[in-house]
């Protein structure tokens, strides 16, 4: 199932999540999802974890053929599971924890039939905190999924040719990721939100509001999939906003940047150095111990100050944040929003995005990926954040 050299980050892992399972005195937790399955064992396979409260888990795969390991069983149907407990005097949970933020209704109904528990717990919430901190280990492969993306950002500009379509131009910046090593799909938690490797918005475009909570949307090329590029040729005068994430070792990295065509308007160049401004006084500010909120109201109030709050985060439709956690995926905690609860902690991975939407120019602004640290922020895309030209 893994190798030995995982196994002690795993016993993290698995140890912080139990920290939660036992504080809401529940006796165990079914995880089934790929995300999650990833988070306790290192890999997706189809098929259960389920972890005690305390002790090693049990690992149930239906596919892939060929794992080995301890603890691990071959099942057709989850019905096996809680023979296989029983056959190891694992007791059968009184309390048990279900992902109930994803599995369907019918699918909890059957894990009470088998399990029978005489209550039901939400486990998504205990992998959820246990996720928001992330190891060592954890932040080194988002380090290094931050130099990939960078060294793919750098290229950016070489791919672009004249009369381009920003769908054409996100076709080559996509092709221009998997070349880098991108594994070719972003992970977003959350319900219904949907996007491919990301986002390439060209100037009007940007302003078109979206289903989804983004800062900005784009009409997308069908109503099936509501978001980003939509065809439009690239034009001068154009802002063109490329947001393709990072997702080169199973946890990502977040980054946008500003390319133009031709000259851009001067409150456009304003809106972008504001966005930076905006980023340079929370890496001053933001430290264990900082509320979440408290930096969404320092960038709000910069954004007003310069008088630019009607093209903060969206123009005709604005989106209620700044910044949001990354890791195995996109949008986990914290989440920096007015209302926001999320503290600041050691260990937390988010991306930082102040951006602009100008009417009739595009989206402007930076998004970079920062890790907590004991003393501040430290910054994990490094890619140069002025408004770079196509040509």
């Amino acid at each position: 199932m893994y190798t030995d050299n995982i196994l002690p980050e795993l016993q993290l892992r698995w140890k912080k999540v139990q920290q939660f399972i036992q504080a809401d005195s529940a006796d165990g937790l079914l995880i089934g999802s790929n995300p999650n399955l990833y988070y306790v064992s290192g890999r997706v396979f189809s098929g259960y974890c389920y972890l005690p409260a305390s002790g090693d888990p049990f690992f149930f795969v239906r596919r892939p053929v060929g794992l080995t390991g301890e603890n691990l069983f071959y099942i057709r149907k989850p019905e096996q599971i809680i023979e296989i407990l029983t056959a190891h005097r694992i007791r059968k949970p009184r309390r048990l924890m279900l992902e109930t933020d994803t599995v369907p209704y019918n699918e909890c109904i059957r894990y009470r039939n088998i399990f029978e528990p005489e209550e039901i717990r939400n486990g998504s919430s205990a992998l959820h905190k246990a996720r928001t901190v992330k190891t060592l280990y954890e932040i080194e492969q988002t380090r290094i999924s931050g130099i990939h993306h960078d060294a793919m950002y750098k290229r950016i500009t070489s791919v672009y040719k004249e009369g381009m379509t920003d769908t054409e131009f996100s076709i080559e910046l996509e092709r221009l990721a998997r070349l880098h090593g991108s594994l070719g799909i972003i992970r977003i938690a959350g319900s219904s939100m949907e996007l491919f490797m990301g986002s390439v918005l060209c100037g009007e475009n940007a302003d078109r509001p979206s289903p989804y909570d983004f800062a900005m949307g784009g009409a997308g090329m069908d109503l099936s999939l509501p978001v980003g590029c939509n065809g439009s040729i690239i034009r001068p005068g154009n802002a063109i906003m490329v947001d393709i994430g990072g997702n080169f070792t199973g946890y990502m990295t977040d980054m946008s940047r500003v390319f133009s065509l031709g000259q851009l308007p001067e409150i456009a160049l304003k809106a972008h150095q504001t966005s930076i401004d905006i980023q340079t006084a929370i890496e001053r500010t933001a430290r264990p111990g900082t509320a979440a909120a408290d930096l969404y109201q320092k960038a709000a109030e910069i954004a007003t100050e310069a008088g630019l709050a009607s093209y903060f985060m969206g123009h005709k439709q604005q989106a209620g944040f700044i910044g949001h956690g990354v890791g195995i995926e996109l949008n986990e905690s914290p989440v920096l929003a007015p209302r926001s609860k999320d503290i600041l902690a050691t260990g937390m991975v988010f991306a930082l995005e102040p951006k602009f939407v100008v009417p009739n120019v595009g989206a402007v602004g930076v998004e970079n990926t920062f890790v907590v640290t004991d003393n501040g922020i430290e910054k994990l895309t490094h890619s140069p954040e002025q408004i770079i030209s196509l040509t």
